[in-house]
């Protein structure tokens, strides 16, 4: 009999977790458990009548480096290559990002022009910051948070008003709070490395890539920022469960997990709902707070280091407009907290995918991001904000940043709980702690999802693949 593992939480990591132990040259007996009633987590799509697309979670996945490139292979596989929507490197959406700063949008300084002269929002031509950087000593901490590593290599404007929209923008957070090394590990180490982050991303190590594919080659070659699905990112999710449905894996829906508890023989008893599953090992998909809830008393210890990985919640606001015209052309804005703490950016949807604005008449879809690690004192409880007062900020944030007068014609409210982890201070030993923990009590147990190693897609599907290689004692 194969042994039989239990991968528990039907997000994208977990159904890549799947996707991966199922190419196992012995697979060994798969079962999914998820919660909710649906598979997939925050990628999220809805699809009018008419062929619009409205994403409610990540709206594209980047091609780039190792993980990027893995993510591709896996689309090729699952037959998606058809389906994919490039955003190639001469798009607008790809060449212009905006910041909104002193009730003005701003376009991202980009080329010779914009390291020469002060280009605002910044006082200062950016090459000042460069010469900051290649001067400055390097940092002796053995972590820092973003803010202050910001500050000290490039300078406080830099810092407050693009780093600080950057790290709202990815991680929904406060780069006052968060870690540098666990939240851009490629920045610390480039400092650590040649004492200058620009001269260490410049002379870095060569590049690795990986599981090559024709897909991977044209994102290169066509240099795309990212790509979606015609269908939409959820469909991602949908074709993973579907391919996984005929190799015998047991996708469970309805089925959240009540306790984990180790049987005298090292079995892992599985509490459900409705009964008990066993499994000899656990690949644990959920968030880490989740995580905490259901672990044995005797793990306690990796509970506690789990309890201390936060989350921030955060309102995505679907709008769709018919008969205007977007005052400037690019991929969105991010706004910095000290502008505006509650509305994190606005995302112009229809610039980069115009293929999800459906078959009606010609309108323009946007999502506005808000709240984040400012939800509560923007909003209040997460739990019980009102979508009515969500989609009247989002409507205004339109309405004075982007000069969209009308209402919307369509518009989507989704709070999302606890969404994106927050890799705070310490990160990295909290880590390490919870693998040391697992590895010296030799618990069947493997932990992949966001709350570690990085937040993407891309971060979450290499998680994934990287668990069940260790498992399976061979890369995938």
């Amino acid at each position: 009999m194969p042994p039989t593992v239990a991968v528990v939480g039907g997000g994208i990591s977990g159904l890549a977790a799947c996707y991966y132990l199922a190419r196992a040259p012995h697979p060994p007996k798969v079962l999914l458990l998820e919660a909710s009633a649906r598979l997939g987590g925050w990628l999220q799509s809805t699809r009018t009548t008419d062929g619009t697309v409205f994403e409610h979670g990540p709206r594209g996945i980047r091609p780039g480096g190792v993980v990027g490139t893995d993510t591709l292979h896996m689309v090729s596989e699952l037959g998606l290559e058809g389906d994919i929507l490039p955003v190639p490197g001469d798009h607008p959406a790809s060449r212009n990002r905006f910041l909104y700063v002193g009730g003005a949008l701003h376009k991202l300084p980009s080329g010779l022009g914009g390291l020469l002269w002060p280009v605002p929002p910044f006082s200062r031509a950016l090459l000042w910051s460069g010469v900051r950087d290649l001067l400055a000593p390097a940092g002796t901490e053995p972590d820092e948070p973003i803010h202050a590593f910001a500050q000290r290599r490039f300078g406080r404007e830099v810092a407050d008003i693009a780093v600080d929209s950057l790290c709202r923008g990815v991680f929904a957070g406060d780069c006052r709070a968060l870690s540098v090394r666990s939240c851009f590990p490629a920045l610390f180490r480039a400092e650590r490395r040649r004492r200058s982050v620009l001269l260490g991303l410049a002379l870095g190590s060569r590049k690795e890539r990986g599981a090559e594919s024709g897909l991977s080659r044209r994102a290169r070659a066509e240099r795309w920022s990212q790509w979606s699905l015609r269908g939409g990112m959820e469909s991602l999710a949908q074709a993973l469960a579907a391919s996984l449905r005929p190799r015998g894996i047991e996708l469970r829906c309805h089925a959240p997990l009540r306790r984990l508890r180790r049987h005298h023989d090292g079995r892992w008893q599985l509490t459900l709902a409705d009964g008990t599953v066993t499994a000899d090992h656990v690949i644990s998909a959920l968030p880490a707070a989740a995580l905490a809830e259901v672990l044995p008393d005797e793990a306690e210890p990796l509970a506690r280091e789990l309890r201390h990985i936060p989350a921030v919640s955060v309102a995505v606001v679907n709008l769709q407009y018919q008969g205007v015209t977007l005052p400037v052309t690019g991929f969105g804005h991010l706004v910095p907290s000290s502008e505006d703490a509650s509305l994190l950016g606005i995302v112009y949807d229809s610039v980069a995918f115009p293929q999800h604005d459906g078959t009606g008449a010609a309108s323009v879809r946007l999502t506005v991001m808000l709240g984040g690690a400012w939800f509560r004192q923007s909003f209040g409880d997460p739990a019980a904000a009102s979508p009515a007062l969500l989609l009247q900020r989002a409507q205004a944030a339109v309405r004075d940043q982007l000069g969209l007068e009308p209402a919307p014609t369509h518009s989507i409210v989704r709070v999302h709980q606890a969404c994106i982890p927050q890799y705070t201070l310490g990160h990295w030993q909290r880590t390490e702690r919870i693998s040391r923990f697992l590895a010296e009590q030799q618990l069947p147990l493997s932990l992949i999802g966001a709350s570690y190693a990085g937040v993407s897609v891309n971060d979450c599907i290499a998680s994934a693949r990287a668990a069940v290689g260790r498992l399976m004692g061979q890369p995938c």
